[in-house]
């Protein structure tokens, strides 16, 4: 962990202090809990070697003592190992948890106390994930005489989706289909082919935390691209400027209901973006796990970012069972130039060979039953009810946040009325809620001052959890005095 980078991330959070009144604590104290954030959400890895004190205390523009000091209460606190002439690195005291440095769901036994805004994801649109999976069954006999494995997907499926493509108006052949484990999945793969360690990816600022954490694993070089306040979206100039200046061999945008703002982009967006990306010999790819979760009914919604690129060979689209039917149906796709997915299968066989038979039998017998619009339905009914309910919530527990409605998708992207998301997140769990905060989302340190909040909870229980909220809010103010309170057990 470069000096520069950890000042980067240490700067964002000290920009904003606990909340209007609170008492800033001393510089080192404030240091030493600012590192230990950042352990705790995963966004320092544990054992990544920490600068010299001299060279941290030149970046933060702090005495060497302070850094003395901090270093030493993280050690005390079992937060940082030290040998001398090693350096020193960070650890997690002993009994504690390795954390996580993306957003997977709690267990189901830990969900007893505790609210999980972390996961933006719904349970099963029943009864269609039974009748999918009887109706794959069915369906598995002739495949269970192979040998199972299909690198680019069952062919009925990938006819499937071709055909769903084409009745959306964008022509697609079987051949322009790979179906993947989730969306994740076709991420790592294109990743993985166009991306090589220390090649540039032009990504939103804010994106899809795990999305941002796969491409640092892959040892991508991210280049962060603002988007607007509200949900106004992308900038085109400033994509332009970026696309041009940095030229990055990906760009990954979220167009349809961003993740986490929510926004949607108009048909003047897309188009623009395919050209500045054509133009700078960028692929673009397009995540469209989230197209189909318009929940306002005067929704209309603009035509696929691949429409804008006629030849193919600018534009790969992603797509996902995941969001729009259930997590647990981890079966994704990949749309894209035919070139293009001989080459994504071809890599596959050093990774996963292929995606469950029985995940996409039941996706296909979903798709060309009428099953998956009526899925569909009940999704976008159950995320447009939780929705009203936790937009009411927070507004009425805690008026002090901004944020702007989203029209469809599952996340809310709420500013903190200056408070800092990490230490929200972390008086979260004394109180019993589980939220990501804004860092997350961003690009070294950025959006301290956010949070998302999923769709995942609705009625009584959306309720509490800006009940909750509220609690973690005063704590934050308060320093975390008065947090000893035992989260009473809350069945959903």
């Amino acid at each position: 962990m470069g000096a520069a980078q950890l000042a980067r991330m240490l700067n964002s959070q000290q920009d904003r202090p606990n909340g209007p009144g609170s008492k800033r604590p001393p510089a080192y104290r404030a240091l030493a809990d600012g590192v230990r954030l950042l352990v705790l959400e995963g966004r320092v890895p544990v054992a990544a070697r920490l600068p010299a004190e001299r060279e941290l205390a030149l970046s933060l523009s702090v005495s060497r003592t302070t850094v003395a000091a901090a270093y030493e209460a993280l050690r005390t606190e079992g937060f940082l190992e030290s040998r001398r002439g090693a350096g020193s690195w960070t650890a997690v005291p002993a009994g504690k948890p390795l954390p996580s440095r993306g957003l997977e769901p709690l267990p189901p036994e830990a969900l007893g106390s505790m609210i999980d805004l972390g996961c933006a994801a719904l349970p099963a649109p029943e009864p269609w994930l039974t009748r999918a999976v009887q109706g794959a069954l069915e369906e598995l006999p002739p495949y269970a005489h192979t040998h199972g494995d299909y690198p680019a997907g069952l062919p009925a499926l990938r006819s499937m989706l071709a055909e769903r493509y084409t009745a959306r108006g964008i022509p697609t052949m079987p051949e322009q289909i790979m179906v993947t484990t989730g969306a994740m999945g076709a991420m790592d793969a294109i990743c993985h082919l166009f991306a090589g360690r220390g090649e540039r990816i032009a990504v939103e600022s804010p994106s899809y935390a795990n999305i941002l954490q796969l491409m640092r694993e892959a040892g991508a070089r991210l280049v962060p691209v603002a988007m607007a306040e509200g949900l106004a979206g992308w900038d085109m100039d400033r994509w332009r400027q970026v696309l041009r200046d940095a030229a990055p061999r990906l760009a990954y945008v979220v167009a349809d209901f961003h993740n986490p703002t929510g926004a949607l982009a108009d048909e003047d967006r897309r188009r623009g973006l395919v050209d500045a990306a054509r133009a700078a010999g960028t692929v673009l790819v397009t995540d469209e796990t989230m197209s189909e979760l318009h929940l306002d009914p005067e929704v209309e919604m603009p035509r696929p970012v691949c429409a804008f690129d006629p030849a193919g060979s600018t534009v790969i689209t992603v797509g996902s069972a995941s969001k729009a039917f259930w997590a647990g149906m981890r079966i994704g796709w990949v749309r894209a130039a035919p070139e293009v997915i001989r080459s994504l299968v071809a890599a596959r066989a050093y990774a996963d060979l292929g995606t469950p038979v029985l995940e996409q039998l039941a996706v296909n017998w979903l798709m060309s039953t009428g099953g998956w619009e009526q899925a569909v339905g009940i999704r976008r009914e159950q995320a447009r009810e939780n929705r009203d309910a936790l937009v009411a919530a927070v507004r009425r527990e805690l008026p002090d946040w901004e944020f702007s409605e989203p029209r469809g998708g599952l996340t809310l992207w709420a500013r903190t009325g200056g408070l800092s998301g990490s230490r929200l997140a972390e008086m979260g769990e004394r109180v019993g809620i589980r939220v990501p905060s804004g860092p997350r989302f961003g690009v070294d340190g950025a959006f301290e001052g956010y949070v998302r909040l999923p769709f995942t909870v609705g009625g009584a229980v959306a309720d509490e959890a800006a009940l909750r909220l509220a609690a973690a809010a005063r704590l934050v103010r308060n320093g975390g005095a008065g947090g000893n309170e035992t989260p009473r057990t809350f069945v959903a």
